[in-house]
Protein backbone atom coordinates (compact mmCIF):
# COMPACT_ATOMS: atom_id res chain seq x y z
CA UNK A 1 0.00 0.00 0.00
CA UNK A 2 1.31 3.45 -0.93
CA UNK A 3 2.42 5.60 2.00
CA UNK A 4 1.72 9.31 2.38
CA UNK A 5 5.27 10.03 1.20
CA UNK A 6 4.78 7.80 -1.86
CA UNK A 7 1.66 9.79 -2.77
CA UNK A 8 3.32 13.14 -2.10
CA UNK A 9 6.55 12.45 -3.98
CA UNK A 10 5.91 10.00 -6.84
CA UNK A 11 8.45 9.31 -9.56
CA UNK A 12 6.92 9.65 -13.03
CA UNK A 13 7.53 7.12 -15.76
CA UNK A 14 8.87 7.84 -19.23
CA UNK A 15 5.39 8.14 -20.79
CA UNK A 16 4.26 10.80 -18.32
CA UNK A 17 7.57 12.65 -18.62
CA UNK A 18 7.22 12.73 -22.41
CA UNK A 19 3.64 14.00 -22.13
CA UNK A 20 4.71 16.88 -19.87
CA UNK A 21 7.73 17.63 -22.06
CA UNK A 22 5.40 18.06 -25.03
CA UNK A 23 3.42 20.68 -23.14
CA UNK A 24 6.31 22.61 -21.56
CA UNK A 25 9.89 23.33 -22.44
CA UNK A 26 13.21 21.83 -21.37
CA UNK A 27 15.98 24.02 -20.03
CA UNK A 28 19.23 23.73 -18.14
CA UNK A 29 19.73 24.95 -14.56
CA UNK A 30 22.90 25.89 -12.70
CA UNK A 31 23.88 24.81 -9.20
CA UNK A 32 22.49 27.30 -6.68
CA UNK A 33 20.01 28.84 -9.16
CA UNK A 34 16.76 29.97 -7.50
CA UNK A 35 13.89 28.48 -9.49
CA UNK A 36 11.16 29.94 -7.29
CA UNK A 37 11.23 31.92 -4.06
CA UNK A 38 9.02 32.20 -1.02
CA UNK A 39 6.33 34.77 -1.80
CA UNK A 40 6.37 34.26 -5.59
CA UNK A 41 2.98 34.28 -7.30
CA UNK A 42 2.05 31.97 -10.20
CA UNK A 43 5.41 30.22 -10.04
CA UNK A 44 6.27 27.62 -12.70
CA UNK A 45 6.09 23.86 -12.30
CA UNK A 46 9.38 22.01 -12.62
CA UNK A 47 9.88 18.34 -13.53
CA UNK A 48 13.45 17.22 -12.85
CA UNK A 49 15.25 15.44 -15.71
CA UNK A 50 18.81 15.66 -14.40
CA UNK A 51 20.14 16.80 -11.02
CA UNK A 52 17.89 17.75 -8.11
CA UNK A 53 16.00 20.67 -6.54
CA UNK A 54 16.18 21.55 -2.85
CA UNK A 55 12.85 22.86 -1.50
CA UNK A 56 13.30 24.93 1.67
CA UNK A 57 10.65 26.25 4.06
CA UNK A 58 10.70 27.73 7.55
CA UNK A 59 9.97 25.71 10.68
CA UNK A 60 9.99 27.59 13.99
CA UNK A 61 11.72 30.47 12.27
CA UNK A 62 14.65 28.41 10.91
CA UNK A 63 15.19 27.19 7.32
CA UNK A 64 14.29 23.53 6.83
CA UNK A 65 14.66 21.28 3.80
CA UNK A 66 11.13 20.15 3.00
CA UNK A 67 11.85 17.97 -0.03
CA UNK A 68 14.51 17.21 -2.66
CA UNK A 69 12.86 16.29 -6.00
CA UNK A 70 15.17 14.10 -8.11
CA UNK A 71 14.92 12.85 -11.72
CA UNK A 72 11.31 11.95 -12.52
CA UNK A 73 9.97 13.98 -9.58
CA UNK A 74 8.48 17.46 -9.57
CA UNK A 75 7.98 20.65 -7.57
CA UNK A 76 4.76 22.32 -6.39
CA UNK A 77 1.76 21.90 -4.11
CA UNK A 78 -1.85 23.16 -4.08
CA UNK A 79 -0.69 26.75 -4.63
CA UNK A 80 0.47 25.74 -8.12
CA UNK A 81 -3.14 25.73 -9.34
CA UNK A 82 -4.52 28.47 -7.10
CA UNK A 83 -1.85 31.02 -7.99
CA UNK A 84 -1.25 31.85 -4.33
CA UNK A 85 2.10 32.97 -3.00
CA UNK A 86 4.71 30.25 -2.61
CA UNK A 87 5.42 29.14 0.95
CA UNK A 88 8.80 27.67 0.05
CA UNK A 89 11.95 28.38 -1.98
CA UNK A 90 13.35 26.01 -4.59
CA UNK A 91 16.97 26.04 -5.73
CA UNK A 92 18.98 23.76 -7.98
CA UNK A 93 21.36 21.61 -5.94
CA UNK A 94 23.60 20.96 -8.95
CA UNK A 95 23.79 21.58 -12.66
CA UNK A 96 20.96 19.78 -14.40
CA UNK A 97 17.93 19.94 -16.67
CA UNK A 98 14.24 20.46 -15.97
CA UNK A 99 10.97 20.66 -17.85
CA UNK A 100 9.22 23.93 -17.01
CA UNK A 101 5.46 24.52 -17.33
CA UNK A 102 3.58 27.72 -16.55
CA UNK A 103 0.45 27.62 -14.40
CA UNK A 104 -1.73 27.67 -17.52
CA UNK A 105 0.29 24.91 -19.22
CA UNK A 106 0.05 22.82 -16.05
CA UNK A 107 -3.74 23.28 -15.88
CA UNK A 108 -4.04 22.14 -19.51
CA UNK A 109 -1.88 19.10 -18.79
CA UNK A 110 -3.97 18.12 -15.75
CA UNK A 111 -7.15 18.56 -17.79
CA UNK A 112 -5.94 16.71 -20.89
CA UNK A 113 -4.14 13.86 -19.12
CA UNK A 114 -6.62 12.50 -16.53
CA UNK A 115 -4.44 9.72 -15.06
CA UNK A 116 -1.35 11.91 -14.79
CA UNK A 117 -3.54 14.77 -13.57
CA UNK A 118 -4.84 12.55 -10.76
CA UNK A 119 -1.25 11.74 -9.71
CA UNK A 120 -0.29 15.42 -9.66
CA UNK A 121 -3.39 16.58 -7.79
CA UNK A 122 -3.08 13.85 -5.15
CA UNK A 123 0.57 14.77 -4.68
CA UNK A 124 -0.24 18.47 -4.30
CA UNK A 125 -2.92 17.76 -1.69
CA UNK A 126 -0.75 15.37 0.31
CA UNK A 127 2.19 17.80 0.24
CA UNK A 128 0.03 20.51 1.82
CA UNK A 129 -1.10 18.07 4.53
CA UNK A 130 2.51 17.10 5.25
CA UNK A 131 3.60 20.74 5.20
CA UNK A 132 1.00 21.60 7.84
CA UNK A 133 2.14 18.65 9.95
CA UNK A 134 5.79 19.71 9.77
CA UNK A 135 5.00 23.15 11.21
CA UNK A 136 6.50 24.72 8.07
CA UNK A 137 5.19 28.25 7.70
CA UNK A 138 6.27 31.50 6.19
CA UNK A 139 4.59 33.49 8.96
CA UNK A 140 4.23 33.43 12.71
CA UNK A 141 1.22 34.84 14.57
CA UNK A 142 1.95 35.98 18.11
CA UNK A 143 -0.88 36.92 20.46
CA UNK A 144 -3.09 35.81 23.31
CA UNK A 145 -5.56 32.94 23.00
CA UNK A 146 -8.05 35.30 24.63
CA UNK A 147 -7.59 38.03 21.99
CA UNK A 148 -10.48 38.26 19.47
CA UNK A 149 -8.10 39.81 16.93
CA UNK A 150 -5.60 36.96 17.32
CA UNK A 151 -8.42 34.44 16.91
CA UNK A 152 -9.60 36.31 13.80
CA UNK A 153 -6.18 36.04 12.15
CA UNK A 154 -5.66 32.40 13.15
CA UNK A 155 -9.13 31.43 11.98
CA UNK A 156 -8.61 33.11 8.61
CA UNK A 157 -5.24 31.40 8.13
CA UNK A 158 -6.56 27.97 9.18
CA UNK A 159 -9.68 28.13 7.03
CA UNK A 160 -7.68 29.20 3.97
CA UNK A 161 -5.06 26.47 4.38
CA UNK A 162 -2.26 28.92 5.12
CA UNK A 163 0.38 27.22 7.29
CA UNK A 164 0.98 29.66 10.14
CA UNK A 165 2.94 29.11 13.32
CA UNK A 166 1.05 30.16 16.44
CA UNK A 167 2.73 31.42 19.62
CA UNK A 168 0.44 32.03 22.60
CA UNK A 169 1.51 34.81 24.95
CA UNK A 170 -0.34 33.02 27.75
CA UNK A 171 1.83 29.88 27.70
CA UNK A 172 4.72 30.11 25.21
CA UNK A 173 7.96 31.53 26.59
CA UNK A 174 9.28 31.75 23.03
CA UNK A 175 6.56 34.31 22.23
CA UNK A 176 7.93 36.66 24.87
CA UNK A 177 11.50 36.08 23.66
CA UNK A 178 10.60 36.88 20.05
CA UNK A 179 8.86 40.10 21.06
CA UNK A 180 12.01 41.19 22.90
CA UNK A 181 14.23 40.13 19.99
CA UNK A 182 12.34 42.30 17.53
CA UNK A 183 11.63 45.04 20.09
CA UNK A 184 7.88 44.63 19.75
CA UNK A 185 5.70 45.86 22.64
CA UNK A 186 3.04 43.48 23.97
CA UNK A 187 0.48 46.21 23.27
CA UNK A 188 1.15 45.74 19.52
CA UNK A 189 -0.03 42.12 19.54
CA UNK A 190 -1.39 40.26 17.79
CA UNK A 191 1.37 40.54 15.23
CA UNK A 192 2.13 38.68 12.03
CA UNK A 193 5.87 38.04 11.75
CA UNK A 194 7.39 37.10 8.38
CA UNK A 195 10.32 34.77 7.85
CA UNK A 196 12.41 37.83 6.92
CA UNK A 197 11.81 39.44 10.32
CA UNK A 198 9.34 42.02 9.02
CA UNK A 199 6.25 42.30 11.16
CA UNK A 200 2.88 44.03 11.12
CA UNK A 201 0.61 44.75 14.06
CA UNK A 202 -2.97 43.48 13.96
CA UNK A 203 -3.47 43.61 10.18
CA UNK A 204 -6.91 43.65 8.63
CA UNK A 205 -8.05 40.44 6.99
CA UNK A 206 -7.68 42.12 3.60
CA UNK A 207 -4.12 43.16 4.42
CA UNK A 208 -3.28 39.68 5.69
CA UNK A 209 -4.71 38.13 2.52
CA UNK A 210 -2.64 40.42 0.31
CA UNK A 211 0.53 39.43 2.16
CA UNK A 212 -0.26 35.75 1.55
CA UNK A 213 -1.25 36.20 -2.10
CA UNK A 214 -4.81 34.95 -1.58
CA UNK A 215 -6.51 37.58 -3.74
CA UNK A 216 -7.04 37.10 -7.47
CA UNK A 217 -6.13 40.00 -9.76
CA UNK A 218 -9.44 41.04 -11.33
CA UNK A 219 -9.42 42.42 -14.86
CA UNK A 220 -11.21 45.73 -15.47
CA UNK A 221 -14.24 45.49 -17.82
CA UNK A 222 -13.93 41.70 -18.07
CA UNK A 223 -17.32 39.99 -18.46
CA UNK A 224 -17.58 36.62 -16.71
CA UNK A 225 -20.03 33.91 -17.62
CA UNK A 226 -20.78 33.26 -13.95
CA UNK A 227 -19.92 35.03 -10.71
CA UNK A 228 -20.58 32.84 -7.68
CA UNK A 229 -21.10 34.72 -4.42
CA UNK A 230 -20.10 32.37 -1.60
CA UNK A 231 -17.65 29.46 -1.63
CA UNK A 232 -19.54 26.99 0.52
CA UNK A 233 -20.57 23.55 -0.80
CA UNK A 234 -23.11 25.04 -3.26
CA UNK A 235 -20.70 27.64 -4.60
CA UNK A 236 -17.80 25.20 -4.92
CA UNK A 237 -20.00 22.64 -6.70
CA UNK A 238 -21.13 25.29 -9.18
CA UNK A 239 -17.53 26.38 -9.78
CA UNK A 240 -16.40 22.79 -10.43
CA UNK A 241 -19.21 21.97 -12.85
CA UNK A 242 -19.23 25.41 -14.47
CA UNK A 243 -15.49 25.60 -15.10
CA UNK A 244 -15.28 21.96 -16.22
CA UNK A 245 -17.94 22.73 -18.85
CA UNK A 246 -16.05 25.73 -20.23
CA UNK A 247 -17.68 28.61 -18.37
CA UNK A 248 -15.57 31.57 -17.27
CA UNK A 249 -16.20 31.36 -13.50
CA UNK A 250 -15.20 33.66 -10.66
CA UNK A 251 -16.01 32.77 -7.04
CA UNK A 252 -15.89 35.44 -4.32
CA UNK A 253 -16.19 34.85 -0.58
CA UNK A 254 -15.97 37.21 2.37
CA UNK A 255 -13.83 34.88 4.47
CA UNK A 256 -12.86 31.45 3.15
CA UNK A 257 -13.94 28.51 1.05
CA UNK A 258 -16.05 25.85 2.74
CA UNK A 259 -18.74 27.90 4.47
CA UNK A 260 -20.10 26.43 7.70
CA UNK A 261 -19.48 22.92 6.35
CA UNK A 262 -15.78 23.74 6.13
CA UNK A 263 -15.57 24.09 9.90
CA UNK A 264 -17.21 20.74 10.65
CA UNK A 265 -14.95 18.28 12.45
CA UNK A 266 -16.67 15.36 10.73
CA UNK A 267 -19.37 14.93 8.05
CA UNK A 268 -20.62 11.34 8.23
CA UNK A 269 -23.76 11.35 6.09
CA UNK A 270 -22.25 12.57 2.81
CA UNK A 271 -22.53 10.06 -0.02
CA UNK A 272 -19.33 8.20 -0.89
CA UNK A 273 -17.50 8.68 2.42
CA UNK A 274 -18.53 5.77 4.68
CA UNK A 275 -15.84 6.65 7.22
CA UNK A 276 -16.83 10.32 7.12
CA UNK A 277 -14.75 13.29 6.02
CA UNK A 278 -13.78 16.49 7.78
CA UNK A 279 -15.15 19.75 6.45
CA UNK A 280 -11.60 21.03 5.95
CA UNK A 281 -10.62 18.03 3.81
CA UNK A 282 -13.80 18.19 1.74
CA UNK A 283 -13.17 21.91 1.16
CA UNK A 284 -9.52 21.40 0.18
CA UNK A 285 -10.48 18.74 -2.35
CA UNK A 286 -13.32 20.78 -3.87
CA UNK A 287 -11.25 23.95 -3.99
CA UNK A 288 -8.39 22.31 -5.86
CA UNK A 289 -10.84 20.54 -8.14
CA UNK A 290 -12.42 23.87 -9.13
CA UNK A 291 -9.03 25.51 -9.68
CA UNK A 292 -7.87 22.51 -11.71
CA UNK A 293 -10.60 23.30 -14.23
CA UNK A 294 -9.69 26.99 -14.29
CA UNK A 295 -12.19 28.60 -11.91
CA UNK A 296 -10.85 31.71 -10.16
CA UNK A 297 -11.48 31.98 -6.42
CA UNK A 298 -10.66 35.09 -4.42
CA UNK A 299 -10.88 35.84 -0.69
CA UNK A 300 -11.64 37.95 1.19
CA UNK A 301 -14.13 39.64 -1.11
CA UNK A 302 -17.25 40.92 0.63
CA UNK A 303 -20.14 41.75 -1.71
CA UNK A 304 -21.98 45.03 -1.20
CA UNK A 305 -24.75 44.93 -3.82
CA UNK A 306 -26.17 43.38 -6.98
CA UNK A 307 -27.53 45.32 -9.94
CA UNK A 308 -28.00 45.52 -13.71
CA UNK A 309 -26.15 47.44 -16.40
CA UNK A 310 -27.54 46.80 -19.86
CA UNK A 311 -27.43 43.08 -20.42
CA UNK A 312 -24.89 42.40 -17.67
CA UNK A 313 -25.36 41.69 -13.97
CA UNK A 314 -23.12 43.83 -11.77
CA UNK A 315 -21.71 42.45 -8.51
CA UNK A 316 -20.21 45.32 -6.50
CA UNK A 317 -17.68 44.47 -3.81
CA UNK A 318 -17.24 46.35 -0.53
CA UNK A 319 -14.07 48.01 -1.89
CA UNK A 320 -16.02 49.41 -4.87
CA UNK A 321 -14.85 46.86 -7.45
CA UNK A 322 -17.59 46.21 -10.05
CA UNK A 323 -17.72 42.71 -11.51
CA UNK A 324 -19.56 42.32 -14.82
CA UNK A 325 -21.14 38.94 -15.49
CA UNK A 326 -23.80 37.24 -17.56
CA UNK A 327 -25.10 35.22 -14.62
CA UNK A 328 -24.85 35.25 -10.83
CA UNK A 329 -25.26 32.39 -8.38
CA UNK A 330 -26.26 33.51 -4.89
CA UNK A 331 -24.62 30.98 -2.58
CA UNK A 332 -23.80 33.35 0.27
CA UNK A 333 -25.10 31.00 2.93
CA UNK A 334 -26.06 32.04 6.41
CA UNK A 335 -24.61 33.90 9.38
CA UNK A 336 -24.38 32.41 12.86
CA UNK A 337 -26.99 33.43 15.40
CA UNK A 338 -25.89 34.99 18.68
CA UNK A 339 -27.15 34.72 22.23
CA UNK A 340 -29.22 37.59 23.55
CA UNK A 341 -27.41 37.93 26.87
CA UNK A 342 -25.57 40.91 28.39
CA UNK A 343 -21.89 41.24 27.50
CA UNK A 344 -22.07 38.79 24.61
CA UNK A 345 -20.04 40.94 22.21
CA UNK A 346 -17.21 41.29 24.71
CA UNK A 347 -16.43 37.58 24.57
CA UNK A 348 -16.76 36.79 20.83
CA UNK A 349 -13.43 35.30 19.82
CA UNK A 350 -12.35 35.54 23.46
CA UNK A 351 -14.15 32.46 24.73
CA UNK A 352 -17.22 32.32 22.46
CA UNK A 353 -16.79 30.36 19.23
CA UNK A 354 -18.99 29.22 16.34
CA UNK A 355 -16.92 26.24 15.25
CA UNK A 356 -15.09 23.36 16.89
CA UNK A 357 -12.04 22.84 14.72
CA UNK A 358 -8.70 21.61 15.99
CA UNK A 359 -7.64 25.22 16.56
CA UNK A 360 -10.47 25.84 19.01
CA UNK A 361 -10.15 22.38 20.55
CA UNK A 362 -6.58 23.09 21.60
CA UNK A 363 -7.88 25.95 23.74
CA UNK A 364 -9.89 23.61 25.94
CA UNK A 365 -7.53 20.71 26.54
CA UNK A 366 -8.21 19.38 30.05
CA UNK A 367 -10.87 22.04 30.74
CA UNK A 368 -14.67 22.04 30.97
CA UNK A 369 -16.55 23.48 27.98
CA UNK A 370 -20.15 24.37 27.18
CA UNK A 371 -21.87 23.57 23.86
CA UNK A 372 -25.23 25.15 23.00
CA UNK A 373 -27.39 23.51 20.34
CA UNK A 374 -29.03 20.24 19.35
CA UNK A 375 -28.47 19.89 15.61
CA UNK A 376 -26.02 17.65 13.78
CA UNK A 377 -23.32 20.32 13.81
CA UNK A 378 -23.62 20.48 17.59
CA UNK A 379 -23.48 16.68 17.82
CA UNK A 380 -20.29 16.46 15.79
CA UNK A 381 -18.75 19.26 17.87
CA UNK A 382 -19.63 17.47 21.11
CA UNK A 383 -17.99 14.26 19.90
CA UNK A 384 -14.88 16.11 18.78
CA UNK A 385 -14.48 18.29 21.87
CA UNK A 386 -14.98 15.34 24.22
CA UNK A 387 -11.56 14.09 23.09
CA UNK A 388 -9.90 17.21 24.49
CA UNK A 389 -12.09 18.60 27.27
CA UNK A 390 -12.38 17.10 30.72
CA UNK A 391 -16.16 17.59 30.50
CA UNK A 392 -18.59 18.85 27.86
CA UNK A 393 -21.80 20.47 29.12
CA UNK A 394 -24.53 20.44 26.45
CA UNK A 395 -27.22 23.10 26.86
CA UNK A 396 -30.41 22.34 24.89
CA UNK A 397 -33.46 24.61 24.86
CA UNK A 398 -35.83 21.77 23.95
CA UNK A 399 -36.70 18.74 26.03
CA UNK A 400 -35.40 16.12 23.58
CA UNK A 401 -31.90 16.01 22.13
CA UNK A 402 -33.18 13.87 19.28
CA UNK A 403 -35.70 16.43 18.02
CA UNK A 404 -33.25 17.83 15.45
CA UNK A 405 -30.14 15.64 15.80
CA UNK A 406 -29.67 12.42 13.80
CA UNK A 407 -30.27 9.29 15.84
CA UNK A 408 -26.77 7.90 15.32
CA UNK A 409 -25.29 11.06 16.85
CA UNK A 410 -27.75 11.12 19.75
CA UNK A 411 -26.79 7.54 20.64
CA UNK A 412 -23.08 8.37 20.61
CA UNK A 413 -23.43 11.59 22.60
CA UNK A 414 -25.57 9.98 25.29
CA UNK A 415 -22.99 7.23 25.80
CA UNK A 416 -20.05 9.59 26.36
CA UNK A 417 -18.81 9.45 29.96
CA UNK A 418 -17.57 13.05 30.00
CA UNK A 419 -20.68 14.60 28.39
CA UNK A 420 -23.50 16.06 30.50
CA UNK A 421 -26.75 16.94 28.72
CA UNK A 422 -28.96 19.69 30.14
CA UNK A 423 -32.34 19.79 28.35
CA UNK A 424 -34.94 22.55 28.73
CA UNK A 425 -32.10 24.85 29.75
CA UNK A 426 -31.04 28.34 28.64
CA UNK A 427 -27.98 30.51 29.14
CA UNK A 428 -28.78 33.64 31.10
CA UNK A 429 -25.41 35.22 31.80
CA UNK A 430 -21.70 35.35 31.03
CA UNK A 431 -18.82 36.19 33.33
CA UNK A 432 -15.27 37.28 32.67
CA UNK A 433 -12.79 40.12 32.53
CA UNK A 434 -11.36 40.45 29.03
CA UNK A 435 -12.15 36.82 28.29
CA UNK A 436 -14.89 34.34 29.21
CA UNK A 437 -14.50 32.64 32.59
CA UNK A 438 -18.00 31.30 33.41
CA UNK A 439 -21.45 30.65 31.94
CA UNK A 440 -24.71 30.94 33.92
CA UNK A 441 -27.48 28.49 32.97
CA UNK A 442 -31.13 28.25 34.02
CA UNK A 443 -31.97 24.56 34.33
CA UNK A 444 -35.27 22.78 33.74
CA UNK A 445 -36.29 22.58 37.40
CA UNK A 446 -35.90 26.31 37.87
CA UNK A 447 -32.49 26.26 39.48
CA UNK A 448 -29.45 28.09 38.18
CA UNK A 449 -25.98 26.67 37.77
CA UNK A 450 -22.69 28.33 36.90
CA UNK A 451 -20.17 26.43 34.77
CA UNK A 452 -16.58 27.61 35.12
CA UNK A 453 -15.28 27.60 31.55
CA UNK A 454 -13.14 29.54 29.11
CA UNK A 455 -14.90 28.09 26.04
CA UNK A 456 -18.51 28.40 24.89
CA UNK A 457 -19.44 26.90 21.50
CA UNK A 458 -22.64 28.02 19.79
CA UNK A 459 -24.62 25.95 17.28
CA UNK A 460 -28.03 27.61 17.56
CA UNK A 461 -28.90 28.11 13.91
CA UNK A 462 -28.25 30.94 11.52
CA UNK A 463 -29.86 33.73 9.51
CA UNK A 464 -29.53 34.19 5.73
CA UNK A 465 -26.67 36.34 4.48
CA UNK A 466 -28.81 38.41 2.12
CA UNK A 467 -28.52 42.06 3.19
CA UNK A 468 -26.69 42.75 -0.08
CA UNK A 469 -29.75 41.53 -2.03
CA UNK A 470 -32.48 43.69 -0.47
CA UNK A 471 -34.42 45.58 -3.11
CA UNK A 472 -32.90 43.48 -5.90
CA UNK A 473 -34.51 40.02 -5.69
CA UNK A 474 -37.54 38.74 -3.78
CA UNK A 475 -36.92 37.31 -0.31
CA UNK A 476 -39.21 35.43 2.05
CA UNK A 477 -40.22 36.85 5.44
CA UNK A 478 -37.08 35.41 7.06
CA UNK A 479 -34.78 36.86 4.42
CA UNK A 480 -34.10 33.69 2.41
CA UNK A 481 -34.03 33.96 -1.40
CA UNK A 482 -37.19 32.94 -3.23
CA UNK A 483 -36.77 30.97 -6.47
CA UNK A 484 -38.75 29.20 -9.19
CA UNK A 485 -42.22 28.10 -8.13
CA UNK A 486 -41.72 29.83 -4.78
CA UNK A 487 -41.76 33.31 -6.31
CA UNK A 488 -44.80 35.40 -5.31
CA UNK A 489 -47.65 36.02 -7.78
CA UNK A 490 -46.81 38.84 -10.14
CA UNK A 491 -43.04 38.50 -9.76
CA UNK A 492 -42.74 37.36 -13.38
CA UNK A 493 -44.97 40.10 -14.79
CA UNK A 494 -42.06 42.53 -15.09
CA UNK A 495 -40.81 43.58 -18.52
CA UNK A 496 -37.57 41.68 -18.04
CA UNK A 497 -39.48 38.39 -17.85
CA UNK A 498 -41.62 39.27 -20.88
CA UNK A 499 -38.36 39.92 -22.76
CA UNK A 500 -37.00 36.58 -21.61
CA UNK A 501 -40.01 34.82 -23.08
CA UNK A 502 -39.94 32.12 -20.42
CA UNK A 503 -40.79 31.33 -16.83
CA UNK A 504 -38.09 31.29 -14.13
CA UNK A 505 -36.04 28.13 -13.83
CA UNK A 506 -36.32 26.08 -10.64
CA UNK A 507 -33.37 27.83 -8.92
CA UNK A 508 -33.84 31.23 -10.58
CA UNK A 509 -34.69 34.33 -8.57
CA UNK A 510 -37.05 37.16 -9.52
CA UNK A 511 -34.19 38.62 -11.57
CA UNK A 512 -33.44 36.64 -14.77
CA UNK A 513 -29.93 35.22 -14.86
CA UNK A 514 -29.57 35.35 -11.08
CA UNK A 515 -29.84 31.97 -9.34
CA UNK A 516 -29.70 30.81 -5.72
CA UNK A 517 -28.50 27.55 -4.20
CA UNK A 518 -27.73 26.05 -0.81
CA UNK A 519 -28.66 27.28 2.64
CA UNK A 520 -29.45 30.83 1.45
CA UNK A 521 -32.31 29.60 -0.75
CA UNK A 522 -35.82 29.56 0.69
CA UNK A 523 -37.08 26.01 1.17
CA UNK A 524 -33.73 24.30 0.68
CA UNK A 525 -32.69 21.34 2.80
CA UNK A 526 -29.87 22.57 5.02
CA UNK A 527 -27.51 19.71 4.24
CA UNK A 528 -24.13 19.54 2.48
CA UNK A 529 -25.32 17.02 -0.11
CA UNK A 530 -28.35 19.14 -0.97
CA UNK A 531 -26.22 22.26 -1.38
CA UNK A 532 -23.78 20.42 -3.67
CA UNK A 533 -26.67 19.12 -5.78
CA UNK A 534 -28.24 22.56 -6.12
CA UNK A 535 -24.92 24.15 -7.04
CA UNK A 536 -24.39 21.59 -9.78
CA UNK A 537 -27.98 21.93 -11.00
CA UNK A 538 -27.67 25.72 -11.22
CA UNK A 539 -24.93 25.40 -13.85
CA UNK A 540 -27.40 23.76 -16.25
CA UNK A 541 -29.72 26.73 -15.84
CA UNK A 542 -26.80 29.12 -16.41
CA UNK A 543 -26.11 27.45 -19.77
CA UNK A 544 -29.79 27.72 -20.70
CA UNK A 545 -29.91 31.41 -19.78
CA UNK A 546 -26.72 32.27 -21.67
CA UNK A 547 -28.17 30.56 -24.74
CA UNK A 548 -31.12 32.99 -24.56
CA UNK A 549 -29.82 36.03 -22.64
CA UNK A 550 -32.00 38.87 -21.44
Amino acid sequence: MATDLDIAFPTLGSTDIAALAARGHSRSVKAGEILFAEGDLNRPFFLVLEGSIEVVGHSKGAPQVVAVPRPGQFSGDVDMLSGRASLVTGRAVEDGRVIELSKTELQHAVDQLPELGETLVKAFLMRRVLLLGQDVAGITIIGSRFSPDAHRLRDFAARNGVPARWLDLEVDQEADALLRQFNIPVSATPIVLGADGEWVSNPSIAGFARCMGLEVTLEADHVYDLVVVGAGPAGLAASVYGASEGLDVLVVDALAAGGQAGTSSRIENYLGFPAGISGAELTRNALLQAQKFGAQITVPAKVRSLGLDGGDRIVTLADGTRLRTRCVLVASGVEYRKLDVPGFGEFEGAGIYYAATEMEARYCRGEEVVVVGAGNSAGQAIMFLSKYASRVHVVVRGRDLGASMSRYLVDRVEKMDNVSIHCAAVITGLEGNGHLSAVQVNLAKGGQQTFETNSLYLFIGADPNTLWLHGCVDLDRKGFVLTGNGLPPGATDAERWRSAGRDPFLLETSLPGVFAAGDVRSGSAKRVASAVGEGAMAVGFVHAHIARPV
